[in-house]
């Protein structure tokens, strides 16, 4: 009777288990990978939420590419076989939009983040991001590292900050340019720039930096993560993954990782 009670215990733990995850159903039935183009922001978060949907769906674990939102997009839009893209910021996701390449009707906005200014975890740095912050000098003839300002999401994000708080004609000269957030992040936390710019969740994933600043919200456009499903997947896998993505399971990773979930539907009872 005890090793009975004891399975029936372990079914029900197995059940609810599976039901936080919204479109286990789908996910296990169709048995193809999922293709994810995701933010490298996401990559801490994305990686832990895709094994966990993968153990618990029975699912093969979603193939992620990590780059720019920037990237991804342009990749998306000269044909790469993407199932779910997942980006960093607004723009690129209605660049793809304007151009018929995701199902409209999946497109949500997933979560929030913050944007910081970041040095090397034993720096002695402080600063105020305030109008008139002495950045210019707090870098000592260094490097700012950021995103592409031009491209990037959080390079974009950063420099309108910086412009919004008049700092930017004074740093311009120094900014060091990465392909992607991770990429900014890596060139402060080895110590090859004194300071850059980066979100709030990249800096806390890291332990070779340290928060400087939270630049106030104010300054730059919020920063918003949308999701879609792409025009030409065929993987019905991949709306089963963007549900689960809007779930209490992932929502508690997402979290713990420091963003802010703004999706978030429950599996029914």
């Amino acid at each position: 009777m005890r090793t009975t009670g004891r399975r029936i215990v372990i079914a029900a733990v197995a059940g609810l288990m599976l039901g936080a995850w919204p479109g286990f159903s789908a996910a296990r039935a169709q048995g193809r990978d999922v293709v994810v183009f995701a933010a490298a922001s996401l990559k801490t978060a994305l990686d832990e939420i895709a094994a966990h949907w993968a153990r618990a769906t029975g699912a093969p674990p979603p193939k992620i590419a990590y780059a720019a939102s920037n990237t991804l997009a342009r990749q998306i839009e000269q044909g790469a076989p993407a199932d779910l893209f997942l980006s960093a910021d607004l723009d690129w996701m209605a660049y793809l939009a304007a151009r018929g390449l995701i199902r409209p009707e999946t497109r949500v906005n997933l979560l929030a983040n913050r944007i910081v200014l970041i040095g090397p975890k034993d720096s002695k740095t402080g600063l105020a991001l305030a109008p008139g912050a002495a950045l210019g000098p707090a870098l000592g003839g260094g490097k700012l590292a950021m995103g592409n300002v031009a491209a990037v999401p959080a390079g974009k994000y950063g420099k309108a900050a910086l412009e919004k708080l008049g700092l930017w004609d004074a740093v311009k000269g120094q900014v060091a340019q990465a392909d992607n957030v991770r990429a900014a992040l890596l060139l402060v936390s080895r110590g090859e720039a004194p300071l850059g710019i980066v979100y709030s969740t990249d800096a806390a994933s890291d332990p070779g930096v340290r928060v400087i600043a939270l630049f106030p919200e104010e300054t730059h456009p919020p920063v918003v993560y949308p999701g879609a499903v792409v025009r030409d997947s065929t993987n019905p896998a991949a709306a089963a993954l963007l549900e689960a993505l809007q779930g209490a399971a992932a929502a508690e990773i997402f979290a713990r990782h420091g963003f802010v979930v703004l999706a978030l539907t429950r599996p029914a009872s």
